[in-house]
């Protein structure tokens, strides 16, 4: 008889055997289930065995991914245990990073630890404290790129191209640019000490600059003669474009026929932005520019411009014209033809990315070159402008600290400066030697009273600032490149 499953009862089967038969399967049952359970224990014990000893077996056919670091990991172990003081982990891993990115030898890459990444971070918001001056690492050096237009840096003189040799008294050679800006910036208020090495000096400059709080207002919109607008875009930040559209919209109300665009002294940014840029004057579809892999590969990015501008327009550079600017500039030149005056860019063809880490420090590190919509590399080459104007040569007078006073019998590079910013003062220190003699104390005397200073015949103080201002004024009121600009302009205004 079967059960509903269709397997034979248990009761059946045993009402078919014998009495002795029944103790047979009762000691075969129990002999089963005792053989499961050893089953079961020899497997466990088995598998046990084969975890503890056979993963060192396994371990040894598999590869090492990482095997290479191994001297590092030893060197950091034995650091750790055996330096003859406590040492910082946090810092020895920093520095092996640092390190690492040092062997690339790439003034674009650098790790940054929790202070430096902060820096960075703030030189794309609203604002920082500081002299206002970007920098960057060359050849163990620390080299200006260009000041932040109306900073601290450019009132003080600071020029690119300018090495900077120490802060407050202490060298920068061999620090990276991310290290030298901790040195350099500080509270508002304070003042920093910078010894600097220009070409064509064969003394270094010294310069005592206040800090500052710098914004990062990144355009200046100004209205010219004969409906010629310029707009000067310092730099290229988060809200950068967004300006850039604001301003165009404020000219255009003030009837702007034409455009001077004025990228002098732009150290760059984001790359978003100048692309974004770029394309507000360049046709729809055609190329701004090109981002190549170490592979070759390349990424282009067009114009999805909806109407390119509809007046003539000019773009201006010099040696300060660097990365995000020169891209916008040579996107306009090859595919909007839009000309270029000024002298050659800078030239820094490479794009940066960044990597944050979780306790705040990052890296950023080279990860393409770009190419221009034509694909030119124009890194270390720089862009030669399609009209060459250089500004006038006292526009490249060094600057003279106000805190050092210069008088009669003093010789050094800072009378010779003194005495040519005097002469295109209007006042004749007679020969211009670098040597303060008599000539010059009248001219210094001279341009007191013209100023209503305190007649002292020394430069010092009041006197000082007061010649430089006067300089300055003159630069701007003689801009050769802007002049030159506006009557390109003047020809294309219809």
């Amino acid at each position: 008889m079967k059960n509903e499953s269709g397997e034979a009862s248990v009761e059946e089967e045993n009402q078919k055997q014998p009495k002795e038969a029944g103790k047979f399967i009762k000691i075969k049952k129990f002999t089963f289930i005792m053989g499961i359970f050893l089953v079961i224990f020899l497997t466990a014990g088995i598998t046990t065995i084969a975890l503890t000893f056979g993963d060192e077996k396994v371990e040894s056919l598999a590869p090492d991914k990482h095997a290479e670091f191994e001297k590092l990991y030893s060197t950091y172990d034995k650091i750790k245990d055996d330096y003859y003081e406590e040492v910082d982990e946090e810092k020895l891993v920093d520095g092996a990073i640092n390190g690492m990115i040092k062997s690339l030898d790439d003034p674009y890459s650098a790790y940054m630890d929790k202070k430096e990444a902060s820096s960075f971070h703030e030189s794309i918001s609203s604002s920082f404290e500081g002299i206002g001056a970007e920098i960057q690492e060359q050849d163990g050096q620390i080299m200006v790129v260009s000041p932040i237009k109306g900073s601290p840096a450019e009132k003080a003189g600071v020029k690119p191209n300018d090495i900077i040799l120490s802060v407050d008294g202490k060298s920068v050679e061999g620090l990276s640019s991310s290290e030298a800006v901790l040195k350099i910036r500080g509270e508002k208020g304070t003042k920093v000490d910078l010894s600097i090495s220009r070409a064509g000096e064969s003394e270094p400059i010294e310069l005592t600059i206040k800090r500052d709080t710098i914004p990062i207002e990144t355009v200046y919109a100004e209205m010219l003669d004969d409906g010629v607008a310029k707009i000067q875009v310092t730099s290229f930040s988060e809200h950068t474009v967004q300006e850039l559209k604001t301003a165009l919209e404020e000219m255009s109300k003030k009837d702007m026929k034409g455009l001077v665009l004025d990228l002098r002294g732009n150290p760059g940014g984001l790359l978003d932005q100048a692309i974004e840029m770029a394309s507000l004057f360049i046709p729809n579809g055609k190329v701004v520019l090109q981002v190549e892999d170490r592979s070759g590969k390349k990424d282009v990015y067009k114009s999805e411009n909806d109407g390119e501008l509809k007046i003539p327009v000019v773009v201006l550079i010099d040696d300060g014209s660097a990365s995000a600017s020169e891209i916008v500039a040579a996107a306009v030149s090859e595919s909007a033809d839009i000309p270029l005056i000024g002298v050659k860019s800078f030239g820094k063809g490479t794009v940066q990315t960044a990597e944050d880490f979780e306790d705040g420090s990052n890296f950023k590190y080279t990860a393409a070159k770009w190419l221009t919509p034509e694909g030119n590399w124009i890194h270390k080459k720089g862009i030669k402008p399609d009209i060459n104007v250089k500004l006038p040569d006292y526009a490249s007078l060094p600057y003279i600290s106000p805190d050092k006073e210069l008088k009669a019998s003093d010789s050094s590079s800072e009378v010779k400066a003194a005495e040519e910013m005097l002469k295109e003062a209007g006042h004749d220190p007679g020969k211009i030697d670098g040597f303060f003699d008599e000539a010059t104390t009248n001219a210094v005397i001279a341009f007191q009273k013209e100023q209503k200073i305190k007649e002292t015949g020394t430069i010092k103080d009041d006197t000082t600032v007061k010649l430089m201002q006067v300089i300055r004024e003159k630069i701007l009121k003689n801009d050769t490149q802007v002049k030159k600009a506006v009557e390109v302009l003047k020809k294309e205004i219809k």
